[in-house]
This record gives structure tokens, C-alpha cells and sequence, in this order.
């Protein structure tokens, strides 16, 4: 029923205009941030840590816009399935590039900021030879995220979908083999879906959270480096891509590599940071995230 109600106001607004899916984005937003008060006290956790000395009534604003703004990854996927026009600036991304040239694979790290579905698109337009493997969550009953998926495998990206209970081993071995040809392999690095995933700590907000473990032992297993990947929306139809410089994770010996990958997830958390105090409405995190915190 979503997956038709969906399709029928992206039709009507190619008929009629990008109102109409805007109109009908803020009632959906707005129904969300009423009727799931769970989410909006994540987020008001998430903006009380990050402006501390600022009111609760900023903080529950700042989840009001953080909701409305999630509308924009709809709305840009119909901009860009509708073939118009999006537009990005790019800082960093000679790194990926020479990468490509090379045949070296790499992962690339992204998170819950910005629009990576839309910056995984725009890449694979953008970069000749750039071979794309997306690690993607499955959302039960969750039927827009069906087409989303659909989507990017139709623009040429290879897609794992791993269930909310954990992927099966063979979904890592897959990723191994995949960067081993020369491909990059995609994940977010700021979602632990469970408590018996693997996980690492590191300080974010003042605070000592978990991370995902994988995307580190990606890297060290494989030898390839880690591309920390941001896309953040600056105006309508309009993007800007940030690439850090590649991360290379390297252990003499097993007693090392603990600490390798714990240094190489402190870095994502630092990147992950100062992007939040950059974009901070552009956070589209709504799971818990400064909690459970790690006792000392």
C-alpha cells in the first residue's frame, strides 16, 4: 500500500509540479515527529549534547528541522529519477579518483548525514570505471526503501543487503573478494544494529559510544584503504561531496591490531563530529546514538 501510495504522488507531481510532493512530504514529517516521540527524544539527546548551553526549546526545534529536512532524500530521489538536474561540488575526490586509475578498491565510509544514496548515483554517473558495492540494511516492511534499492541497482551499483540480526560471514568474504578486483565496497559507519555486533569504542560528543567494528577489519584484512565519504545538501538541487584523504590500517602483529582499529574508528567519530557541527539539521540518525553509554 506505501509502495503504491508513493509511486501515485510522484506521478502526480511530474503531472503537476514539485509542490505537491513537498506538500505532501511536510504532512508525512510532520505525522512522524508527532506520532514517534521515541525518535524525537533521540534526536533531542543527540542536539542537548551537541549545544549544551543552548534552551531545550532550540534542541526540540533543531529535531522539528532535522525531521523536515529528511524529506529532502525523498525529494531529491524524485529530482533525479524525473531527470532533472542536480548539481554537486566536490573537495577530495582526486583521492577516489586516482584510486580508480589504479585498480586499488578501497571502502568507502559513509553515515547517516547528507544523502549517500544520492551521492552513490551521482558517483557511479561520475567516475568511469568506478565499480560500487553497497552493504544496506534491510528494513522490514519498509517498502520506499524496496525502491530505493531497486534504484541504485539499476544505476549500475551491486547491492548486499544484510538483515537487522547480522549478515552471514559469507556477506564479508563476498566484500573481501569484491575489493580484491579493483571494486569499491560502501558502508555506513555509525550504526550498530544489535548488541552482540561487533563493535568498538570511541569518544563522540564527550561521550564514549559504540561503533561498528567491521568497516575497520575490512580494511586491515584486505589492505585497502578507507575513504571517509561525506554528502551534504547546500540548496535546492544542489550537493557538496567532501572525501578525506585515504586511511591505511596496518598491524605488525595481532597484538596491534585491537588498537588500530580502535584509532581508525576515533577518526571516523572525530570526521563524524565536526560534519554534525557543520550540518547539524542534516543529521538523519533517529536509532539511539549516545546510548548505552560504556561504563569506565
Amino acid at each position: 500500500m506505501l509502495n503504491f501510495f508513493y509511486r501515485l504522488i510522484t506521478f502526480i507531481s511530474r503531472k503537476m509540479g514539485q509542490w505537491v510532493f513537498r506538500l505532501f512530504a511536510w504532512f508525512v514529517a510532520t505525522g512522524y515527529f508527532m506520532l514517534f516521540p521515541g525518535r524525537v527524544g533521540n534526536s533531542i539527546r543527540t542536539y542537548r549534547a551537541l549545544f549544551p548551553d543552548r534552551h531545550r526549546l532550540f534542541h526540540l526545534w533543531c529535531a522539528w528541522r532535522q525531521f523536515h529536512n529528511f524529506t529532502h532524500v525523498y525529494q531529491d530521489r524524485f529530482v533525479l529519477q524525473s531527470s532533472q538536474k542536480l548539481t554537486y561540488t566536490s573537495e577530495g575526490m582526486q583521492h577516489l579518483e586516482e584510486a580508480v586509475l589504479k585498480g586499488r578498491g578501497g571502502i568507502l565510509l559513509m553515515s547517516h548525514m547528507g544523502n549517500w544514496e544520492l551521492a552513490a548515483h551521482l558517483l557511479k554517473r561520475k567516475q568511469t570505471g568506478l565499480r560500487l558495492l553497497l552493504y544496506m540494511g534491510i528494513k522490514q516492511k519498509e517498502q520506499i526503501e524496496r525502491l530505493q534499492k531497486e534504484a541504485l541497482v539499476q544505476s549500475g551499483v551491486r547491492i548486499i543487503a544484510v538483515e537487522k540480526d547480522g549478515g552471514s560471514p559469507m556477506d564479508l568474504v563476498e566484500g573481501i573478494k569484491f575489493i580484491e578486483s579493483g571494486g569499491f565496497v560502501s558502508m555506513t559507519g555509525d550504526l550498530v544494529w544489535k548488541r552482540e555486533q561487533r563493535t568498538v569504542p570511541v569518544q563522540f560528543l564527550g561521550r564514549d559510544i559504540l561503533l561498528p567494528e567491521v568497516p575497520h577489519v575490512l580494511a586491515l584484512l584486505s589492505g585497502v584503504p578507507i575513504f571517509i565519504f561525506f554528502a551534504f545538501r547546500t540548496a535546492n538541487n544542489s550537493y557538496q561531496f567532501t572525501m578525506a584523504e585515504p586511511m591505511y590500517l596496518k598491524a605488525a602483529s595481532r597484538q596491534e591490531r585491537s588498537g588500530v582499529i580502535r584509532q581508525s574508528a576515533q577518526a571516523y567519530a572525530q570526521a563524524l563530529e565536526e560534519a554534525l557541527r557543520r550540518h547539524p539539521l542534516q543529521w538523519y540518525h533517529f536509532r539511539p546514538f549516545l546510548e548505552p553509554e560504556i561504563s569506565n
